[in-house]
Order: structure tokens, then sequence, then C-alpha cells
């Protein structure tokens, strides 16, 4: 007596599992709707409308927020706003989906030699040559990236109305 009431609450457990995985799609199915949206972000980028293709690549990763071609492509836009930090963190979205993706492992290291954090850029470059056993071109713009180093900023220094002496 004691036991089947365990192995009720363990079976009903079990079903509710298996139940809420069969439902799910796998990773590799994007919906259709998002890889639309998604085409068309990339066309708004090709022809300089930064902020429509903003707005239409959140919407699809509103849709699907496994696209990670859209978290890539907001982390180029973001990148090419001058917000490195922002893209960043995007380029981290899609490597959360796959760690082994090449275009959001290059440009998460351009976006930290940006940052000034070119340490771990030259890490981004290590995994990048090890998943390509070969000269690639995401290896050759981060390395030529890195070798450029953080963009130079400067101070700005407001000068003050030199005061009249009675």
């Amino acid at each position: 007596m004691r036991f089947s009431s365990v192995a009720i609450a363990a079976s009903l457990a079990i079903v509710c599992v298996s139940t809420s995985l069969s439902g799910q799609r796998p990773d590799s199915q994007i919906d259709a709707r998002s890889m639309q949206l998604l085409a068309q972000g990339r066309t708004l980028v090709a022809a300089g409308n930064l902020d429509g293709a903003t707005d239409v690549l959140e919407t699809a990763l509103a849709v699907d927020p496994r696209n990670r071609g859209a978290f890539v492509l907001l982390g180029q836009v973001a990148n090419t706003r001058g917000l490195p930090g922002k893209a960043i963190r995007l380029y981290r979205e899609a490597l959360a989906l796959d760690p082994n993706d090449l275009g959001a492992l290059r440009g998460q290291g351009e976006a930290l030699v940006a940052k000034g954090a070119v340490i771990k850029a030259k890490e981004n470059l290590a995994k990048i040559r090890t998943l390509c056993k070969t000269a690639c071109a995401d290896a050759t713009q981060l390395s030529a990236a890195i070798v450029k180093g953080p963009p130079i900023t400067t101070a700005q220094v407001t000068k003050t109305p030199a005061s009249t002496q009675e």
C-alpha cells in the first residue's frame, strides 16, 4: 500500500515529462515565419535601413527565439552602430544556441576588440582556428581586427573662459 502511491506519483511524473518533450520541435526546425523575417532583415541591412532591420529581426526572434541567424545579424547591426556591448550580448545569445558558429565567434571577437577586451578576442580567435583547422576568412578577419586593436578614444577637454581680474 505504501509503495503504490509512490509508484503512481512516479509514473505520472514520467508521463508528464515524456508528453511535454514529444510536443516540442527539434532545435533544427526554426519557424518558417521567423526565417522569412530574417531574410527581410538581411535585405533591409543591405539597403542601409538599420532601424527597419532591427525591428524586423526583433520580430523574428519574438516568433522563434531559436533563430541564431537573427541574433548574429542583430549583432552586426549593433557593431555597425558603434554599440559593441550590445553586440557582445547578442553574439553570446547566438553562441548559446550553437557554440561553434564561426560568424558569431568572429563578430563577438570584433566587438570585444572594440571594447578593449583583446585577450578575450584572442580566445575567440583560438576557438575559430580550432574549428577551421585550415585558414578561413573568419580567422583572418578577427586576426586583422586584433592586430588593429581597439579604437583610440580621447577625453574631451572643455575650455573654461579666462577669468577677468580687477
